[in-house]
């Protein structure tokens, strides 16, 4: 009898019936694609009787091999990447604020934190840039870039705060009982710990900041969406709307893939990674240096493991 009754071996007709659900399943993937490729490959005609070339008709792409097509997707991409990179600086910094001040062990910090928090998480981002712009008349760049880092570093700082609320007890005991302050513990002991185990969740709201950036085309940013779609689109016609389209696509697809697999190499390392040792042979963020400059070199450092890190509070 199977240990797992939950797990058994599907019988015949359960093997049967999932046989019949693929190949089901796979045809009609099949008819959906064969659907698609007959409506891209079919020529439109106007209600004036003019008729207009298919989508997979070479004629469509022959932009491709235009130099100014890609100079000026490099000037969109590169306005994209640099609003996604001033934002994510000053999103990581407002989230870190947002950590410290939301963990506050005074209500008058963490209360108010807490409710402008939640506010700039519950507002849309658009509405955040539409506001920035209108009322601040910052311009459609800096609208773009203080938008996306108020919202996102909102979501980094309740993310650090649920790391740092996931740490041990004994991290913080260990902390107080060797002399270092409230704060010093903090900023020396269970910051770096939470940020750590935060990195990938962090890195992954960063590649959500990145595509959000395609927002600003509606405040008049030319980032890569609105150098595509409209300053192409009026130089090129609207014969040439769908292939200005797939190559914006494509450029987003390929810069948001190159950065997954960062952060994809990045957890892997840090959930590999369980203690950090330092050269003087002690483990943990903290390290035995931590605890000599507090004047208790005798003290075993902690570490930030689940299995280790309570040993402080002992």
């Amino acid at each position: 009898m199977s240990t797992n009754v939950l797990y058994d071996a599907p019988g015949p007709k359960s093997r049967r019936t999932s046989r019949i659900i693929s190949v089901v399943g796979v045809v009609l993937v099949v008819a959906l694609v064969a659907y698609v490729a007959y409506l891209l490959g079919r020529p439109r005609v106007s209600a004036n009787g003019a008729v207009t070339a298919s989508v997979l008709d070479p004629s469509r792409w022959d932009i491709l091999l235009d130099r100014n097509l890609w100079r000026n997707i490099g000037r969109g991409w590169l306005a994209t990447v640099q609003a996604a990179a001033v934002a994510s600086v000053l999103a990581v910094a407002i989230g870190v604020l947002f950590s410290f001040l939301r963990t506050a062990r005074t209500a008058w910090v963490r209360v108010p934190t807490t409710v402008v928090l939640e506010f700039f998480r519950g507002m849309p981002v658009l509405l955040m840039m539409l506001f920035i712009l209108l009322v601040f008349s910052t311009g459609a760049f800096w609208a773009v870039v203080a938008a996306l880092a108020v919202y996102n570093g909102a979501l980094i700082g309740e993310a650090l705060r649920s790391g740092i609320a996931a740490l041990p007890r004994g991290q913080r005991e260990a902390g107080l009982a060797i002399g270092l302050s409230p704060v010093q513990t903090r900023f020396a002991i269970e910051f770096p710990q939470a940020f750590r185990q935060m990195l990938p969740i962090i890195l992954a709201q960063l590649v959500v900041l990145l595509k959000d950036t395609s927002l600003g085309y509606i405040v008049g940013y030319v980032e890569l969406t609105r150098q595509g779609l409209n300053r192409l689109g009026t130089s090129y016609g609207s014969t040439y709307t769908f292939t200005l389209f797939a190559v914006v696509l494509v450029v987003y697809l390929v810069t948001n893939l190159v950065f997954s697999y960062v952060v994809r190499v990045v957890d892997r390392r840090t959930g590999r990674r369980g203690v950090v040792r330092t050269k003087g042979g002690g483990g943990g963020l903290g390290g035995p240096g931590l605890l000599a400059r507090a004047g208790r070199p005798n003290i075993p450092a902690t570490t930030g493991d689940a299995s280790g890190g309570g040993g402080g509070g002992r």
